[in-house]
């Protein structure tokens, strides 16, 4: 896996709990380093030794600190840019939801060997969706939830969100499930949001 992905389970860690935290977290897992660097290619098994020990450290469920990682890829000051990046997805959630599918294309436009999910949304009606995620690690549909979640704040969406557990016939195989009902599109005022930089 690109160490980016690792890099941003580092920094969530970090940057929610301490340095001192993540460290202890970096030797629980039997790293044998405390930074992982983000073009480096990484054993998966790395990144779910990362995720269990953060679990166990942190005694908190392992799907728990999964979908926080989610929600802080979107929210936090520093992943601004990733924010942007998946706002240009649509002017509104649903809109949002259905760029979805083409975001690995876009992702490995910039990074050929960056690892992002592959999404299948499926539209049942009456703002109901459901969302197959592949299985990039085991899990990531968490990730996605709390992803969604702080994604629908963002537009000020009222949204209910589940993960559904995996769907062995999904297009990937194996794919986990998230369930999305949308009840108010427009509940609350989103964040501001400019196709420009701010100050540019």
């Amino acid at each position: 896996m690109l160490g980016l992905i690792n890099r941003s389970i580092q920094c969530f860690l970090r940057d929610t709990y301490g340095e001192a935290t993540w460290l202890g977290i970096a030797r629980a897992a039997g790293l044998g380093f405390d930074s992982f660097e983000p073009l480096l290619i990484y054993d998966d098994a790395l990144t779910n030794a990362v995720i269990n020990a953060a679990a166990q450290g942190l005694q908190r469920p392992r799907e728990t600190v999964l979908e926080d990682l989610g929600t802080y890829l979107v929210s936090h000051p520093n992943l601004e840019a990733l924010r942007r990046l998946l706002r240009f997805g649509g002017v509104n959630f649903v809109d949002f939801l259905h760029s979805l599918e083409d975001l690995p294309e876009h992702g490995r436009l910039g990074l050929p060997d960056l690892d992002v999910p592959e999404f299948e949304l499926v539209d049942q009606g009456g703002g109901r969706f459901l969302l197959r995620v592949s299985q990039l690690l085991p899990g990531v549909g968490h990730v996605i939830v709390g992803l969604l979640r702080a994604m629908a704040d963002d537009y000020g969406a009222l949204v209910l969100l589940d993960h559904g557990g995996v769907d062995t016939a999904g297009v990937h195989g194996g794919d986990e499930v998230v369930t999305v009902h949308l009840l108010d599109q427009a509940y609350a005022q989103g964040r501001r949001f400019d196709l420009s930089m701010p100050g540019v």
